[in-house]
């Protein structure tokens, strides 16, 4: 009998009981806005800047209403305005170029490898060609960071870590994010904790952290967040820098705040199914594995491989065939974007030349959702049904 998958690719686990209970805590009492606070309280989103910053080893973080904010914010903070150029990968999501374009500035895109990470010898050559790069670890695939900031450092070129698909994740040991001058983290439904929508942006530098937390829509109220740079700092911006409302509420931060608390064995939880996968796919012809560094300790909340030099027809088949038994597989190199999965070439807001070498990565690369919700035989089976029908189509391709 034929196997098929018949779990969900989009079933979150329910938010912890801590995080249900604090939520309906916050709703009784009703202050949901950051800053209502009553006499002596601290406030959900203010603890929660707290124990994120700890948990990062970052000297502020700020919490805010989206990932997409977070990176806006951030490029704003570090002084980009419109008609900047702004380096940033091909390889990301559409959130990403639209954090830059969306300030009026312009991503230049810099290419991506088969290991589905920046390519620094291209951004080495376009260096000069911006003075920021929104490094995005698409995917949770984490690049040479010592290279990369070495590259960037001799180039003045600032960076700012797009962490959405990183959030727990490290390069030797350092914690994704605080790398670059400013880290941005998402807490989207998809994403390592789950608030529906939400996001952080962390930094050590006391300017970039006032004028993010002056963007966020602070109304001068700003002695009231978790982490909170000198009131000399606040004195040199806050009368400059507009109010581009986007803070996270009291109830968010109630839900996310226990998730945090348990965000390493969540990992751990994700890594084992990525390895069971993983583990199924080896092998399988016409099937490359993205190996990971040894250096990188990544979050496998999604998997990727690759069909590379594969005719379109033939990996759309594999997506039917695999679709057809259950398992919900995406591919970044269809001509048209569909659902999350779009190209550098897809957003005309932001014009680009061709990359030949990205563009082949690109038509190669097939994408996989891992819910906690599957179990680790779940992860097994939808291996088995991936590996006999990427067989297939290979052998109807050879014969």
């Amino acid at each position: 009998m034929t196997e098929k998958f018949t779990g969900s690719f989009t079933q979150q686990e329910p938010i912890p009981e801590e995080g249900i209970a604090a939520a309906l805590e916050v709703m009784r009492h009703g202050r949901l806005h950051r800053y209502n606070l009553a006499e002596g309280e601290d406030g959900e989103v203010a603890l929660l800047e707290r124990e994120f910053s700890g948990y990062v080893g970052a000297k502020y973080a700020l919490a805010v209403a989206s990932g997409g904010y977070a990176m806006a914010t951030a490029l704003r903070a570090v002084g980009v305005t419109p008609g900047d150029r702004v380096l940033t990968n091909a390889f990301t999501l559409a959130p990403v170029p639209g954090a830059i374009a969306g300030i009026g500035a312009v991503p230049v895109f810099v290419g991506v490898t088969e290991e589905l990470v920046i390519d620094l010898d291209d951004l080495e050559a376009k260096a000069g060609e911006a003075d920021v790069l929104m490094l995005s670890h698409m995917r949770g695939h984490i690049c040479d960071m010592d290279r990369l900031m070495a590259i960037c450092d001799a180039a003045r070129i600032t960076v700012i870590e797009d962490c959405a698909h990183t959030m727990g994740a490290a390069w030797k040991g350092v914690p994704s994010g605080r790398h670059g001058l400013v880290g941005c983290y998402s807490t989207q439904t998809y994403k390592h904790m789950n608030s529906g929508e939400g996001g952080f942006l962390v930094t050590d530098d006391d300017e970039v952290m006032a004028r993010g937390v002056m963007l966020s829509g602070s109304y001068m109220l700003y002695g009231r967040n978790g982490t909170v740079p000198p009131e000399e700092v606040f004195a040199r911006v806050k009368y400059e820098t507009p109010n581009v409302s986007g803070r996270m509420d009291n109830l968010r931060a109630a839900i996310l705040r226990p998730q945090l608390a348990k965000l390493d064995g969540q990992c751990a939880a994700w890594n084992a199914r990525y390895r069971a996968v993983e583990d199924g796919l080896r092998g399988t012809p016409g099937l490359r594995v993205v190996e990971r560094p040894e250096e990188e300790r990544y979050v496998g909340s999604s998997i990727q491989f690759l069909l590379l030099d594969w005719p379109d027809a033939a990996v759309a088949d594999v997506i039917d065939r695999c679709k057809g038994r259950g398992v919900e597989l995406k591919w970044f190199g269809g001509a048209e974007p569909t659902g999350f999965t779009s190209r550098y070439d897809s957003w005309r807001y932001a014009p680009s030349e061709r990359m030949p070498e990205t563009d082949r990565v690109l038509k190669g690369i097939v994408d996989m959702r891992l819910p906690l919700t599957f179990s680790l035989e779940d992860c097994a089976l939808i291996a088995r049904i991936i590996r006999a029908e990427v067989g297939a189509v290979w052998q109807e391709q050879a014969a």
